[in-house]
């Protein structure tokens, strides 16, 4: 690569705001974009958490600030992109990865749990968008990477409310990434395959289940939050800049195989 094509990887001088960023795959995203030059503020509903992920941030040299609360909460989502705007007066990159899972029997999955799956990992990634994307559109330009799945595209017994929210973010990514194309703003997804973090801490402890992902995985591991960093800094810089309404799988080759 030239040295020009690597500077379009370089964030610096944006600001990125990134949900669920105190840990797992947002942690990780956080991090990439970072070390990439971006200011970054990350949401989560956890304060203690939160906070002690801000502290490792700013060990990694990084501009970071941090914003608690339920991604679901119409007023948590309005207090972010208004504190985002009084930092910096800019929001150039979104990440929309806080979500939620319940594992259950279909027939066992009450209409509570199935609802609030897609009030966190549907409702909310269009609402952060939708606000988000009003800021964007009239500066003319912006990224918005939302976290899909592979649900998105396959799926498995006992996550009906979660497969069917993923797919939901992959449409939602192709719909607004076609929309806003020519305004300047661009949406794209990433589906992280099976990656080791608290959410499917479960899965890892299901000797079965873990048996049967890793004979899946061509590439023999489990990938970690970091795997996903490099994907998220791409679709967020100007390296992708003709990139609009797709989803990157970063899963081992999984889906492949």
């Amino acid at each position: 690569m030239t040295k020009n094509t690597m500077n379009n990887f370089r964030l610096d001088g944006r600001l990125a705001i990134v949900t669920g960023g105190s840990r797992g795959i947002g942690f990780g995203i956080a991090k990439g974009l970072g070390h990439a030059g971006a200011a970054v503020m990350i949401s989560a509903r956890r304060p203690d958490v939160g906070q002690e992920a801000v502290k490792l941030l700013v060990e990694e040299g990084i501009d970071v600030r941090g914003v608690w609360g339920d991604v679901a909460d119409d007023a948590h989502r309005i207090d972010l992109v208004d504190r985002a705007m009084a930092w910096k007066g800019r929001i150039d990159v979104l990440v929309n990865n806080a979500g939620t899972t319940v594992r259950v029997p279909s027939e066992q999955c009450s209409l509570a749990d199935f609802d609030r799956v897609i009030e966190v990992n549907v409702r909310s990634v269009f609402a952060m968008c939708q606000l988000v994307g009003r800021k964007m559109l009239e500066a003319g330009r912006g990224s918005i990477v939302n976290i899909c799945s592979l649900t998105s595209e396959m799926s498995r017994p006992t996550i009906a409310a979660y497969a069917s929210s993923k797919g939901a973010v992959r449409q939602l990514t192709r719909t607004l990434g076609i929309e806003w194309a020519a305004r300047g703003v661009r949406v794209n997804g990433i589906g992280p395959g099976y990656i080791e973090t608290d959410l499917t801490g479960p899965m890892l402890d299901n000797p079965e289940l873990k048996g049967w992902v890793d004979s899946r995985i061509p590439m023999k591991r489990w990938g970690k939050p970091e795997d996903l960093a490099g994907a998220a800094v791409f679709l967020a810089s100007a390296a992708s800049s003709y990139l609009t309404g797709q989803v990157l799988y970063i899963d081992g080759g999984f889906l492949a195989g």
